[in-house]
């Protein structure tokens, strides 16, 4: 393999193919002229000494000192004693193919990091712009019931009452985005302490129906175990916390369930560790383009619809950081016309 073919190219390697070629060169015009056989191998050796020094002085002096300086920019400290020497004894060594993969990758590396900082940036401007939305809905709900009152309909027995509960409403919905901003908040933040203790999931379910079963009975919805999950299964997670994640998801899917809808909910061993958990429903389910991204902030598959039933967007969040937070993962499952099933998975108790 020749020296070009290597990947290897160092200054000195560099510099002595050079001067050998110039010697070589000198060597062969001087035995024109002098035909006695020393006189060349003296014009090689001082043509190949001269040479050599130069162009070594040249590309350490030179070209290195503007490759050591790349690295410098790239890693972007002032040189310890450590980086010195790497500076002056590792890069040298280094080929100039050699050098510019590394600056390919440090570009590949900052590309990645700036396209990181476009979504971010577009997450952070999609997240203000949402949460504006969602706070101007009932701010200005609240006002309009306010101002009509103070016009006059505060004397009208017929509409007071109305208008106050309705505005009511409006300042509870507020007070509920509040909390869950704030909880939300805290679970990124990493600020809620996750106390684990063993339960038994399908009573935390239970209760939770329980809880919700006057929302469910306003639509006509069932809540229910499916068939072979009844069976009581450990888990050692947060309660109060697994609670609220459920709380959630049930809610969901009385919201979004149809009349005379149902949910179920089965809980399932996956291995001696892990203990899958999952919430279902028939209801118009998610179209597939939305479902990556519909545990973040104030996401809604429908807007409008959404909307109008209500909820602070954040639920789903919630749920999202609540589950990682027990460092497990949540997914979902939806087909339009068919339903959704949403599943987490937990840390298996001790029987």
């Amino acid at each position: 393999m020749s020296v070009f073919d290597t990947k290897n190219l160092t200054p000195r390697i560099l510099s002595s193919f050079t001067a050998l070629i110039l010697s070589a060169v000198n060597a062969l015009f001087s035995l024109v002229f002098q035909p006695q056989w020393y006189v060349p191998l003296i014009v090689f050796f001082i043509t190949f000494i001269i040479a050599y020094a130069l162009y070594y002085y040249t590309l350490q002096r030179f070209i290195y000192r503007k490759i050591k300086l790349i690295y410098k920019f790239i890693y972007q400290t002032k040189a310890t004693k450590k980086e010195e020497f790497f500076y002056n004894t590792i890069l040298p060594q280094k080929s100039i193919a050699e050098v510019s993969e590394d600056v390919q990758k440090w570009a590949t590396q900052k590309r990645r990091e700036i396209d990181i900082l476009r979504e971010n940036e577009q997450f952070r401007k999609e997240f203000l712009m949402n949460l504006a939305h969602e706070l101007r809905t009932p701010i200005f709900t609240v006002q309009g019931y306010v101002d009509t009152l103070l016009a006059g309909a505060i004397d009208d027995p017929e509409v007071n009452r109305k208008f106050l509960s309705n505005a009511s409403k409006g300042i509870e919905r507020l007070v509920r985005l509040v909390d869950d901003l704030g909880e939300i908040s805290k679970l990124e933040s990493g600020k809620t302490a996750i106390v684990k203790e063993n339960f038994v999931i399908q009573e935390l379910i239970g209760d939770v129906y329980e809880e919700l079963s006057l929302r469910a009975t306003e639509k006509n919805v069932t809540l229910g175990f499916k068939k072979g999950t009844e069976g009581a299964l450990q888990v050692y997670a947060d309660k109060p916390k697994i609670k609220q994640v459920l709380v959630n998801l049930v809610e969901n899917g009385i919201k979004y369930s149809k009349e005379s809808g149902t949910i179920t909910s089965g809980c399932y061993v996956m291995d001696d560790r892990h203990i899958y958990v999952e919430i279902s429903d028939d209801g118009p389910g998610i179209a597939e383009e939305h479902l990556p991204r519909i545990f973040e902030r104030f996401y809604r598959a429908d807007r409008s619809r959404s909307r109008t039933i209500g909820g602070t967007g954040l639920g789903l969040a919630i749920v999202k950081h609540i589950v990682e937070a027990h460092g497990q993962t949540v997914n979902v499952r939806s087909k339009p016309g068919v339903g959704s099933s949403f599943g987490f998975t937990l840390e298996r108790g001790k029987e």
